[in-house]
């Protein structure tokens, strides 16, 4: 039997596309500009599986999901959203939406949502949560929206994450998501920086010491994992964590208990444990520096978080949003002139966002007048010994290229995965200029590329280049 498609949006287009791409699919599909009109379809039983915006005129689709899982519990429902914040992606999974598919979409992602979400098996909705809250993690780049979706399927479980992202990139920030947003919200999230613990002290501090354990221990102390019982233990740097506590956190998450220094009697570890690091732990499994056991322990989901430069378009939103914070923090106002923008989306930001936010305070602090010139901008870039762009005109680019791989190779080796890392850093601005000399148009881009225009494509999402693409057969929704 033919399986039919509710779909919920108020643009005419979109509704349009959708109907033709699921249809050409082989499914039913009915479609409506407001909730009110799917409402009745689904109360009169129709459609096997709903795919709504959030906005719609008469009211929010975030509303319909509990109602609709009410009166048809087993009906999977898509969410589409162009405000792709972390928030709305973890508000869908919270109301009990089957997934949370970021606009613009390609077509081709939509229909292997929809066979997967007819095929799965039906479930109950998740708990209903309305919560006020600025999200902890911004930006809407194709990255950051990957990075929102796996922390909205993560915050419903108790699996330990292991966060992987160079420093600066907001680990810490997405391990207090998981938290803040998860089963053990009501709990404690404790923090533990696995580097800034002298070695012979990490097992009193994680797991507690009794009294006469060691020499100065003249009372009882409380471990992280007792302080952070019925809550998140979350454990920055691990690839610090010298050899012996390796071992007694991996009876922990073994068995499930552990004793304190000194102590004779086991306790539960009632806690939920995520770990994050800036180094590559296969890398320290092959020095001998980090059990493999305990790896494949923790890493039961990887968490990876790119960097800045990955994700340049993310940059104006956490401009303004550090603006407002230093403004809020009763610093002058200040905005960004659109060259002083580009130049911070050309730079590539070592330190990531941290980086990026102490220029900010420090532009804010610094300059007169309301407006950031680009030249302020370059000067504090270049005060740091870091030039915001290489300066090619003298030069061949392959020099250049030529520099910066120097540059990475002094002092200890760079990570492993180079290729993978450099080659998206020469593709995107490739493309990126093929597409402006081609005004968008990726037929001509292709050609110009010489690549296959579905390649280009793939490119594109991967890069997350910002491309304006209308609506059509060979265009994302």
């Amino acid at each position: 039997m033919t399986q039919t498609i509710l779909i919920a949006d108020d643009d005419a287009a979109i509704r349009t596309v959708l109907s033709q791409a699921l249809t050409r699919a082989g499914y039913d599909v009915r479609a409506t500009g407001t909730a009110a009109g799917l409402w009745r379809w689904v109360a009169e039983g129709a459609g096997n599986l709903v795919i709504t915006d959030v906005v719609l005129p008469d009211e929010s689709g975030f509303d319909l999901i509990p109602r609709i899982k009410k009166v048809r519990p087993g009906m999977p429902i898509v969410v589409m959203s162009a405000q792709n914040n972390m928030l709305t992606a973890i508000t869908a999974a919270e109301r009990g939406a089957f997934d949370y598919l970021p606009k613009p979409f390609d077509l081709k992602d939509l229909t292997a949502l929809v066979q997967r979400a007819l095929q799965s098996p039906p479930g109950d909705a998740a708990s209903a949560r309305q919560e006020e809250a600025r999200p902890p993690l911004i930006g809407s780049s194709p990255a950051m929206q990957e990075v929102y979706r796996t922390i909205a399927r993560l915050t419903q479980t108790d699996l330990t994450v292991t966060i992987v992202g160079e420093s600066g990139t907001g680990k810490e920030l997405v391990a207090r998501a998981l938290h803040d947003y998860g089963k053990r919200r009501r709990g404690p999230f404790v923090a533990v920086n696995m580097a800034a613990i002298p070695k012979e002290l990490v097992e009193s501090e994680l797991f507690g010491h009794e009294r006469g354990a060691f020499t100065g221990a003249i009372s009882r102390g409380a471990g992280r994992f007792e302080q952070a019982e019925g809550g998140t233990l979350f454990l920055d740097e691990i690839g610090d964590m010298p050899p012996e506590a390796q071992t007694r956190l991996l009876r922990v998450l073994q068995e499930g208990e552990y004793t304190s220094v000194g102590g004779r009697e086991p306790r539960r570890a009632d806690v939920r444990i995520i770990a994050a690091t800036n180094r590559d732990l296969r890398r320290l499994i092959q020095q001998g520096l980090f059990r493999e056991d305990l790896y494949y322990r923790l890493n039961v989901v990887p968490l990876r978080l790119p960097p800045l430069r990955e994700r340049s378009q993310d940059i104006p939103a956490l401009v303004r949003h550090f603006l407002l914070k230093a403004q809020a923090e009763g610093l002058p106002a200040k905005r960004m002139e659109p060259d002083a923008m580009e130049l911070l989306q050309r730079y590539r930001w070592p330190g990531n966002v941290r980086e990026l936010e102490n220029l900010i305070r420090r532009l804010v602090v610094l300059q007169a007048g309301e407006a950031i010139a680009a030249a302020a901008v370059e000067a504090e870039l270049s005060e740091q010994g870091r030039p915001p762009a290489p300066d090619t005109d003298d030069e061949t680019l392959g020099a250049a290229i030529g520099r910066h791989l120097n540059r990475m190779f002094e002092g200890d080796l760079p990570p492993p995965g180079l290729y993978d890392r450099l080659l998206p850093e020469l593709e995107r601005p490739l493309i990126s200029l093929c597409l402006a000399a081609t005004r968008g148009n990726q037929i001509r881009a292709a050609r110009l590329l010489g690549l296959n225009r579905n390649t280009l494509r793939k490119k594109i999402r991967e890069l997350g280049i910002d491309v304006l693409r209308g609506f059509g057969t060979d265009s994302a929704a």
